[in-house]
């Protein structure tokens, strides 16, 4: 039995449906709500959720292998469940350990349980956020238009998930993830404009406006996030080969994410 957490989440569900493709037969999903999920009528749909760890032990009755979305606030009390629960194998998605998920790897391995950590880089649909002013204005305005980062589309993520899941050998590795390209963030934005068939120009902002123009989506993060895009211009992220080497099929290129999310970024009217 594999239990996927967060079964609803944007890589959660991913992940059931790789798993399924790929023939697992006895796959659990975690949700809020079963009602409005929508899964698979193969797939048994459990009510809770990490936040609600009182939820967990049903949820983890019989389960061998265990797909665990970042939840920092209760990691520690779900992975001892999962191991009172005789799991025999987490798979989390979180970070290196200096990073912002670092706790999760930390707790899943103090519980003991084998682990393989997913550590992914950018998410694809992070850029997104360009999708409202691209619809309204036509034009990205942000800063440093080169710095530059190797995103990766979550479906590949999930893809590496539903592997380290179903094959043995990934017990005690940590894969790094990216994207299979390295790209500025104006080289992303000329992407975009194929997508929709024309020019979206990149008007550059200063740091302290680039700060400002995503603090009302991002908080106080917004000024640690435009300080990273500075580092990134003078130190790109390279892309390393884990997705095609785990999945034996290459990543997601920034070009065809842009291709398939390009109604997001036209205009309504």
């Amino acid at each position: 039995m594999i239990l996927v957490t967060g079964a609803t989440g944007n890589i959660g569900r991913l992940v059931v449906d790789h798993l399924l493709r790929a023939g697992a037969t006895d796959v659990r999903a975690l949700t809020t709500n079963p009602e409005k999920a929508k899964l698979p009528p193969e797939v048994e749909v459990v009510e809770g959720y990490l936040g609600r760890v009182e939820t967990l032990p049903a949820a983890l009755e019989g389960v061998e292998r265990m797909y665990l979305a970042p939840l920092e606030s209760t990691v520690r009390e779900v992975v001892a469940l999962a191991a009172k629960a005789g799991v025999r194998h987490i798979v989390d998605v979180a970070g290196s350990k200096d990073s912002w998920w670092g706790s999760v790897e930390v707790a899943v391995e103090e519980s003991g349980v084998p682990w393989t950590h997913l550590e992914p880089g950018e998410f694809m649909d992070n850029y997104l956020m360009w999708a409202e002013q691209v619809r309204t204005s036509g034009t990205v305005r942000d800063g440093y238009p080169d710095a530059a980062v190797a995103a990766i589309d979550l479906d590949d993520i999930a893809a590496v998930a539903a592997v380290a899941l179903l094959e043995d050998g990934h017990q005690g590795k940590a894969y790094p993830l990216t994207g299979p390209e390295s790209l500025t963030r104006a080289e992303m934005v000329r992407l975009i404009g194929e997508a929709l068939g024309r020019e979206v120009p990149y008007v550059e902002l200063a740091h302290a406006d680039a700060v400002e123009a995503l603090r009302p989506s991002m908080g106080e993060f917004a000024e640690t996030y435009v300080d990273g895009m500075a580092q990134l211009t003078k130190h790109p992220q390279q892309a390393v080969p884990a997705i095609a080497e785990l999945t034996g099929k290459p990543g997601t290129t920034f070009a065809q994410w842009a291709a398939r999310n390009v109604a997001a970024f036209r205009p309504t009217s």
